[in-house]
């Protein structure tokens, strides 16, 4: 089945969405983070990354949801896993899954054409302390940029505390890849950048919807994309972690739409 993502067109500005519209958002938000809920017991080693996909996109289609990046630009998959120095959008494949991986899967559900938009960090087995490490100071750094999120305050003050941070940590953040608004377009205004500086870009508003999905390497920031034209890894081959949620601002934060029990970071509030 083919799926127009994008059946509305990107804005050329932030839109500002209704109470109504926050409902439909947790909808989507909770098929998105059910989804991933439901494949912690199956991301072990030896597992193909394609069955996961296949998980996933029968979890979707059985909660009455379309998955939003079947043929979406071309792309053919239900889910993005991202084992290792991957950074995002790594396909599924027949690829096994080895003891010690640490692996993003990143799902969108549609529900009622609204976007759920997730990931989260699995660890394969028992992984080492390096790569523990790294998935802890991931969301750490975005509990901190969540933590940002209410009306008065500006991209670039999330941009500022997850950069702030993770640097702080001795480690980098990818610049080549954003967060961005969402609803009824799958990726609509604004870009939302994961380093800045605190006081600059747009303010925050209470109705916007928006991911934030900062991408932390262990070695330095840059990236490549492979020849299959998705796949992006780390230019150094250093390991690379990333979390996302979708968000709403409030009168006085935030809502985690793709809020989990089983998946950390949760703000502060």
């Amino acid at each position: 089945m083919t799926v127009d993502s994008d059946y509305m067109t990107r804005s050329d500005t932030i839109r500002i969405h209704t109470a109504e519209d926050f409902e439909g958002m947790r909808r989507a938000g909770k098929i998105a983070s059910q989804c991933l809920d439901m494949l912690i017991p199956y991301v072990v080693p030896g597992v193909k990354t394609s069955y996961l996909d296949d998980l996933a996109r029968q979890f979707i289609f059985d909660h009455g949801a379309l998955p939003a990046c079947v043929f979406y630009r071309g792309y053919q998959y239900t889910v993005c896993i991202s084992p290792n120095h991957v950074v995002c959008h790594g396909m599924p494949s027949d690829k096994t899954l080895k003891e010690g991986d640490i692996v993003n899967i990143d799902v969108t559900a549609i529900v009622d054409g609204w976007h759920g938009d997730t990931s989260r960090m699995y660890e394969v087995g028992q992984v080492n302390q390096k790569a523990r490490r790294l998935v802890d100071v991931t969301y750490e750094s975005m509990r901190l940029g969540l933590e940002q999120i209410k009306p008065g305050n500006t991209f670039g003050d999330i941009a500022h505390a997850i950069q702030k941070y993770a640097e702080s940590q001795r480690c980098s953040v990818v610049r080549d890849f954003c967060g961005h608004g969402l609803g009824q377009v799958f990726h609509d205004n604004p870009n939302v950048l994961h380093f800045g500086r605190a006081g600059t870009g747009p303010v925050l508003q209470e109705g916007m919807f928006f991911t934030v999905e900062p991408m932390i390497n262990l070695g330095r920031p840059e990236v490549k994309v492979l020849n299959d034209g998705w796949t992006a890894v780390t230019r150094d081959k250093s390991l690379t972690a990333q979390c996302e949620h979708s968000i709403g601002v409030t009168k006085d934060g935030l809502e985690l739409f793709t809020a989990s029990d089983l998946f950390r970071p949760l703000p502060v509030l």
